[in-house]
């Protein structure tokens, strides 16, 4: 006879699990950052390592 499967465990996990996933995706609609409509422009300096 197999052993029970600790179902308890298995929800907490679970449940554990769906929160974090939907903490994460609210923390990722919720964030709006403040984009600026002037253009970055951005310069490169050309400093080549001489290694």
């Amino acid at each position: 006879m197999p052993q029970m499967m600790p179902l308890n465990w298995l929800f907490l996990f679970f449940m554990f699990i769906l929160f974090f996933i939907l903490f994460m995706i609210m923390n990722y609609y919720i964030y709006s950052p403040n984009l600026s409509t002037s253009k970055i422009n951005i310069q490169s300096n050309k400093n080549y390592w001489k290694w």
